[in-house]
């Protein structure tokens, strides 16, 4: 039996309503779903990806740690997105033209990536394997 791909990801934000512009800029669409789960613990606006991905933004109805996001805490480290190694040059544009900060393209004998953060500070890359 061969394991599943994912699904979806899921992210907690601080403000939903920016981290909806800024996901929805990113991704260049904005979300099929919005609306409380009917725990009514939390709050959720999701985003198709191509490849049947979704990826999801999460707000909870009870306070958590007053904090930001840090890979190096047990949990999530990063968020990868798949890419050809063509198309690096253009998500280094579009990131530029977003305003959003990024570490270039950074290559190694696993692949090549392109590291940024969310406004909360999550860890995301766009990586193409080796060829």
């Amino acid at each position: 039996m061969a394991f599943p791909a994912l699904t979806h990801v899921a992210v907690t934000v601080t403000d939903l309503e920016s981290s909806t512009r800024w996901y929805a800029a990113l991704f260049d669409a904005g979300p099929v779903l919005d609306e409380d789960e009917e725990s009514g613990t939390f709050h959720h606006t999701v985003f198709a990806l191509d490849g049947g991905m979704l990826f999801g933004l999460h707000t909870h109805s009870t306070a958590g740690p007053d904090d930001t996001f840090d890979e190096r805490r047990t949990g999530l480290d990063h968020i990868a997105f798949t890419v050809g190694r063509d198309e690096l040059e253009g998500w280094t544009r579009k990131l530029d033209d977003l305003g959003i900060a990024h570490s270039g393209i950074k290559h190694a004998h696993y692949g090549s990536g392109i590291s940024f953060r969310d406004p909360d500070n999550i860890a995301l890359e766009f990586f193409a394997p080796p060829a």
